[in-house]
């Protein structure tokens, strides 16, 4: 047996320059990235994610969190002093051993946390952004505990589908992978997604990958057969503990075909010889490049150490690719060790995963060209991280009118509390108020430290934007005592748990207006037809003519467009479209017949 690898702390990070590749380059501007940085909606976070990208990160170093808040920081008694802290145990579920886990990382107050990259070829799908969403609430979160969270995420820029994809544009491969590194980014800025603490590329880490297959070798559970490494999954003994497959059921890689060279056709490259057209390295083996699996291992022990907190991904991961990453890596280094690995569900299209290689998604771009991209992600956490969630236009227009909801009220809260900017704000809380926002805490405390389980969050959202929307709009509300104290108290609540959540924006008028236009587009109209419609229906009623109003009403709900009449006229918001909210309750309908039905056999 070689001699292990230094199991105890990050590699070394050394460069390795890479042999010229051709020089053929496309030149690409994101029009849409231009548009958008223009917005003051986008602007902070393009600012942010230009800055945080731009540095050159070597390693990545636990950074002082101390601005971040604790558990209950915003929780009073009714004296109005804060109670003891409450237990912050985080359970999580373990794919490993397939049950939810108290969460304890290796180091107190540190953690670690690596999350597989997309494959950088083509622009990401929303399965992708499930993924990435998922895990930036965990990362939020685990901050917000008062965690220092080194947070790894890679980009694959050396891979087959990246290579076919290169030479039918006739594009240089590391050109069209770094083209797509970008448009990524874009894309998780848009989703409110904060930057991880490194991003590594495996381009930028062959020195790594090299060193970590020479120890594989020397350790042997490793063989070369003309220029390719493979790793000998016979020497593996835990192999298929992650998964719960049996070695005889195993098949080759999903990315590799069946090699008649291999040992056991379970066997999978470490390393695979330079072919023509291809981008390559220099190795002790040949000119070459990696195979898919080693890349991970070897960029988390570059960052992390062999031994650290979480490693997550989608579902689809979990065989063969993390199956791969956790033999190869206790082959370089006994001592390798992962305390939890996390999984998020798919995301289908009628029932079916939704992939590139099947054909059946949709770009995050698409989706946000109709829909706002603060409502796909609201979309993408109303269901448990773990489920399956089904895509469809309904979703997204429910997610869509619930953000626009939420907004409304807080935006009416606030400018509420700046007419009221002078009055005292620090008078007592009425029972019921406290009773409401002490409530709300415990149920975002409760629920995410369950497993992140965000829908009952939104669920228990309800009861304190009613109190509020009550409080501003009512005339018993307006009489309540301590209104504005009760107002305050509200809505500094629920901006903590959506600052948790990711979904505080800069400004929530611009989001109001852009949830207005992304739904005049769905609608195909214009704010000035809408108006127009408003005066016809206006002068309508005035001429007794109420047939005409209510089938303007009636055409206007039919695409997405709500009236809302008050005393001072009409004004316009956007809705879920009649067809698709009369879908909803029949489904709304069947899910309860089913649900009793469950219930009466359960019974006999």
């Amino acid at each position: 047996m070689g001699t292990l690898l230094n199991c105890s702390r990050p590699l070394f990070s050394t460069n390795l320059s890479r042999v010229s590749l051709s020089k053929r380059r496309i030149q690409f501007q994101n029009h849409h990235y231009f548009q958008l940085k223009r917005l003051p909606f986008y602007r902070f976070f393009f600012t942010t994610i230009d800055a945080k990208y731009n540095t050159n990160h070597k390693r990545c170093w636990f950074s002082s969190l101390a601005s971040q808040s604790s558990v209950d920081s915003n929780r009073h008694n009714e004296n109005g002093e804060k109670p003891a802290k409450p237990t912050s145990d985080l359970w999580l579920y373990n794919t490993m051993s397939r049950q939810k886990e108290l969460f304890k990382p290796k180091i107190p107050d540190k953690v670690g946390m690596y999350v597989c990259g997309v494959t950088a070829y083509d622009l990401s799908h929303i399965g992708h952004a499930r993924v990435y969403v998922v895990f930036d609430v965990l990362y939020r979160y685990l901050k917000y505990l008062g965690y220092e969270v080194c947070y790894v995420r890679n980009f694959t820029d050396v891979d087959d589908k990246i290579i076919v994809r290169a030479n039918e544009l006739g594009e240089d491969p590391l050109s069209l992978s770094r083209r797509f590194c970008e448009e990524f980014r874009h894309d998780m800025a848009y989703l409110y997604c904060l930057p991880p603490s490194v991003e590594p590329r495996v381009s930028d880490h062959m020195p790594q990958i090299i060193s970590m297959i020479e120890q594989i070798i020397d350790n042997g559970c490793a063989y070369k057969v003309d220029g390719d490494v493979y790793f000998s999954v016979d020497k593996s003994p835990g192999y298929g503990r992650l998964s719960g497959r049996k070695l005889e059921d195993n098949r080759a890689g999903e990315r590799v075909a069946v090699d008649s060279r291999k040992q056991n056709p379970a066997d999978f490259a470490l390393w695979k010889s330079a072919k023509e057209g291809e981008p390559f390295w220099e190795s002790p083996w040949g000119s070459g490049r990696p195979g898919w699996h080693i890349e991970c291992s070897a960029m988390s022990a570059a960052y992390l150490g062999y031994s650290f907190d979480i490693h997550g991904g989608g579902m689809d991961l979990v065989f063969p690719h993390h199956e791969n990453e956790i033999a190869q890596s206790c082959a370089a280094c006994r001592q390798s060790n992962i305390s939890y690995w996390i999984h998020n569900g798919f995301v289908t299209i009628d029932s079916e995963k939704m992939s590139k290689s099947l054909g059946n998604f949709f770009t995050i771009r698409q989706v946000i060209d109709l829909y706002h991209p603060l409502a796909l992600r609201l979309f993408l956490m109303g269901t448990h991280y773990r489920s399956p969630i089904n895509y469809s236009d309904s979703q997204l227009e429910s997610a869509s009118d619930r953000l626009f909801y939420i907004y409304q009220t807080l935006h009416d809260c606030q400018e509420t509390l700046f007419q009221h900017d002078g009055a005292n704000k620090k008078g007592s809380l009425p029972p019921e108020t406290l009773n409401c926002v002490n409530k709300f805490h415990d149920d975002f405390n409760t629920s995410m430290l369950d497993d992140l389980h965000t829908p009952v969050i939104f669920a228990a959202l309800s009861e304190p934007l009613k109190t509020i929307n009550d409080l501003l709009n009512t005339r018993k509300g307006k009489k309540q005592e301590h209104r504005i104290e009760s107002v305050l108290a509200l809505e500094k609540e629920i901006r903590r748990v959506l600052t948790v959540l990711g979904l505080v924006p800069t400004s929530y008028s611009e989001v109001l207006q852009q949830l207005r236009e992304k739904a005049l587009k769905r609608a195909g109209l214009t704010e000035d037809q809408v108006l127009q419609k408003i005066i016809e229906r206006t002068a309508a009623r005035k001429n007794k003519e109420f047939e005409k109003s209510d089938v303007i009403r009636k055409d206007l709900a039919s695409v997405g467009i709500a009236l809302m009449d008050s005393p001072n006229g009409t004004l316009w918001r956007p809705a879920v479209p009649l067809a698709l909210q009369e879908h909803q309750q029949r489904n709304n309908y069947l899910s309860g017949l089913m649900a009793a039905r469950r219930v009466v056999d359960k019974k006999s």
